[in-house]
């Protein structure tokens, strides 16, 4: 909704500008979206006069003018056909900016001559859609005159109305609220009748009142119709609205300035002498709806819930009830007899058919929030006024046909709910002052009744139904920074949640596997049964009933087929290189039992190639990252065994494992993903992956931390001493895990042994076939003393004796 501050003041008896206007609005809970001030883009523009104009040397459709203006005398090269000399027109500077093309001047030469400047047509500066040529302006004005002025630029005022308020819709509204806030006087205007001089030949019949419960018009005969005077055009021009005849720029008039949408037909083209005001209407023959051809020369169908005002007894659509007349009986310059209408249509039906047709009107978007019903003769009244003043003609009397909806109802109210409600400590006057300003009527109840007040509201405040709307209304006026600000009373702070062991797990293995960049993944807890299929499960236990798409029909079994489809998915799209994990249930069976927390990870190397290589190994830095997340949670990687061969069918059969506390508590399986399995899903090897069973992972014993994880972490237990190293090598079974090497060393002394890292594996000469050599660094950590070489030669001998237990020899 956009308004002028003269046309406000047609309503509003103030001194503020528009400035303070906005400010008042935004504290009286209207959202202003912006003041546009067209001035201020016409600043740099003044008022010029052309001495001579010459032939360009260089151009015959160029003149180079000496132009007189408020910079002294300018030479401007100039290409409009009514450059000359003697014209009074408008001058442009070096460094403006002009709007309608949306360039900034500078000096340049054209055509070999330098244009110290611009001489600028209307449409230039956007005054007007179309120019032939520079402005021509009367001679009379002196040169420097500011070209804002002379146009009448003025600030406009855009903000958004509220769907509850379709008061403020109209600028008469915004001004009665403004009246209220105290920042002018209302200026109140009384409607004369316009008495009819004949009966009218139109009569009106309502078929359909549950959609047009009322419905007025009357006949203007003798019209003179043709383009809009200069006051009109220039106030519908400034909100955005274009002129099109006098007829048809009263309606839009009334409409911005007191909420009221009317619509004009041509009397000649009406079929008949009466209007029907019905339903849509479907053809018993065909099955088809209706169709009407609407102003905006679109066809539109109108259903059963549209409201149709139709001609020819009912049969010929002619308008769409409350959003837009039709094209048959639009008024043009020929025009001489009018129908004109002013009714009440229901809101939500007019909202419905706004929706269904995708039609956004003015008068749909008035009528669907609620126009005013006591403004149908009223607002008749004064349409009749303006074209009967701006088109002569002679009035019929008034067709009224219905009955409007009934008035909201009356209710008690105790002044003292504002102080409750609000806090503000305001006298009963001025609270009935404010409320009587708005337009409610305050009586005093009763001898008897509880409250002291019976408070009515006006016809167009549908949406006060209570006593709390009244001390939101006196809030609203007298200004929410009247708001007191007395502290709210202090309330204990509620105990803080203990996380659970679980829930303190699934956090750190989420952090952890955030720091190792990995990105988090929360997909569905369902797939396609043929996908669960692939990785054990899609059984019909796992099978929905009711599922919300076709491709999730199925408990997931896993948590992979998510993740690899995500991947896929990423892939596709150009980012190929993934690292996701998701924590989250997967389903072995349809009982309560058969539900398992799953920590899955899955990487997809796809880095782009470069010169430096193929860097580390994938599968061993999925399992470091693995080992990582394990540790985090409390896991007791240590105790851990690696089994090879034994992971389900989804896995690379010779490049994926498990790790389990026996073969009854499998803890994780991780590995290549198998190429089978991934080509089913669309998705490119190489994916690797890891799947942690949250549930087999044992709780670490003793006293629990602040997060419920496991024990306390005490402080940092650092030896004074330096570390030092010995190497071993052992020759073992080729199909010995290594690990376990690892493990039997580290357990030799758990006191002093530190670390057991691997650091060469190696098959071939010198080594039996069958078997490999696994170099092992053990780092020794004194404790209490410097280890004498006795000790380090016991230790030795406790690393030998652990690995030969495992199957190791030591190579000589």
């Amino acid at each position: 909704m956009k308004f002028t501050l003269s046309w406000l003041k047609d309503h509003l008896e103030t001194e503020a500008d528009v400035h303070q206007i906005a400010e008042a609005m935004t504290m009286a809970g209207l959202e202003v979206e912006a003041v546009l001030d067209p001035a201020a883009k016409l600043a740099p523009f003044t008022v010029a006069k052309i001495v001579s104009a010459e032939r360009h040397p260089n151009a015959d459709r160029l003149q180079v003018c000496q132009v007189e203006t408020v910079d002294g005398m300018k030479e401007i090269v100039c290409g409009a056909p009514n450059a000359r000399a003697g014209l009074t027109t408008i001058y442009a500077p070096i460094g403006a900016y002009v709007p309608g093309l949306g360039v900034t001047l500078v000096e340049k030469p054209v055509r070999g001559v330098v244009s110290n400047g611009m001489l600028c047509s209307a449409s230039e500066l956007e005054l007007s859609d179309e120019s032939d040529g520079i402005q021509e302006l009367p001679p009379e004005i002196p040169v420097g005159t500011p070209v804002a002025g002379l146009f009448g630029a003025e600030p406009v005022i855009d903000f958004e109305v509220t769907p509850n308020r379709p008061d403020w819709l109209g600028v008469a509204g915004i001004a009665r609220d403004l009246a209220a806030a105290s920042v002018g006087r209302l200026r109140h205007f009384d409607i004369a009748v316009v008495r009819g001089g004949f009966a009218s030949p139109i009569t009106v019949r309502l078929d359909a009142p549950q959609m047009c419960p009322v419905f007025a018009g009357r006949v203007i005969r003798g019209v003179q119709n043709g383009p809009s005077p200069a006051w009109l055009q220039k106030r519908l021009t400034a909100i955005g609205l274009r002129s099109i005849n006098r007829l048809v720029d009263v309606t839009n008039l009334i409409a911005y300035d007191r909420a009221r949408p009317l619509h004009v037909y041509d009397l000649a083209k009406l079929s008949g002498t009466e209007i029907v005001v019905r339903a849509g209407q479907v053809s018993a023959q065909t099955g088809e709806a209706e169709h009407l051809i609407a102003l905006d020369g679109k066809t539109y169908a109108a259903a059963a819930t549209d409201c149709v005002i139709a001609d020819a007894g009912g049969e010929r659509p002619i308008g769409l009830g409350g959003v837009m007349g039709g094209e048959s009986t639009g008024c043009d310059d020929d025009t001489t007899d009018v129908f004109v209408e002013s009714a009440w249509f229901d809101p939500l039906a007019v909202a419905q058919t706004g929706r269904a047709l995708g039609i956004h009107s003015d008068a749909q978007y008035r009528f669907a929030r609620g126009v005013d019903p006591v403004s149908v003769t009223p607002g008749l009244e004064l349409a009749t006024r303006l074209i009967l003043d701006l088109c002569g003609g002679e009035p019929s009397d008034i067709v009224f046909v219905g009955e409007p909806p009934a008035s909201p109802a009356a209710f008690a109210f105790d002044p003292a709910h504002v102080k409750r409600l609000t806090g503000m400590d305001l006298d009963d006057d001025r609270i009935g002052t404010i409320l009587g300003q708005l337009g409610f009527l305050v009586q005093a109840a009763p001898a008897g009744q509880a409250q002291p007040w019976v408070v009515t509201p006006p016809s167009w405040r549908r949406d006060v139904e209570g006593p709390a709307d009244l001390v939101e209304e006196v809030a609203r006026i007298e200004g929410f920074d009247s708001l007191p600000d007395t502290p709210l009373p202090e309330v204990a702070r509620p105990a803080g949640g203990v996380l659970n062991p679980r829930q303190a797990r699934v956090r750190l293995a989420r952090r952890a596997l955030a720091a190792l960049g990995y990105a988090e993944a929360v997909t569905w807890s369902f797939t396609k049964q043929s996908t669960a299929a692939l990785f054990g499960g899609g059984d019909d236990r796992l099978v929905l009933e009711n599922p919300i798409a076709a491709d999730l029909d199925c408990m997931r079994p896993s948590a992979l087929p998510n993740l690899i489809q995500a991947a896929a998915r990423n892939a596709a799209r150009g980012f190929a290189d993934a690292a996701l994990f998701e924590i989250g249930p997967i389903y072995l069976g349809d009982g309560p039992a058969d539900q398992r927390t799953v920590i899955a990870g899955l990487v997809a190397p796809h880095a782009a190639r470069h010169w430096e290589g193929a860097g580390e190994n994938p599968l061993f830095a999925l399992k470091a990252d693995l080992i990582a997340v394990l540790e985090e949670i409390g896991a007791p990687v240590a105790s851990l065994q690696l089994a090879q061969g034994q992971n389900r069918d989804w896995w690379h059969p010779g490049r994926s494992a498990r790790l389990q506390l026996g073969p009854k508590n499998v803890m994780v399986e991780f590995g290549e993903l198998h190429p089978r399995v991934l080509k089913s899903l669309d998705a490119d090897a190489p994916m690797l992956a890891f799947e942690i069973v949250l549930d087999n992972v044992p709780e670490p014993r003793g006293q629990k931390g602040k997060n419920g994880s496991g024990k306390a972490r005490g402080s940092a237990d650092l030896s004074a001493f330096m570390p030092l190293t010995r190497d071993f090598a052992f020759v073992v079974e080729d199909a010995k895990p290594v690990g376990d090497l690892v493990r039997a060393a580290t357990g030799a002394d758990k006191a002093l042994i530190a670390e057991v890292r691997v650091f060469d594996v190696y098959r071939g000469k010198g080594v039996d076939e069958g078997f490999k050599s696994v170099a092992l660094e053990v780092v020794l950590q004194p404790r209490d003393a410097t280890l004498t070489e006795a000790e380090i030669e016991a230790l030795t001998a406790k690393v030998v004796a652990a690995v030969e237990k495992q199957g190791g020899k030591l190579r000589g």
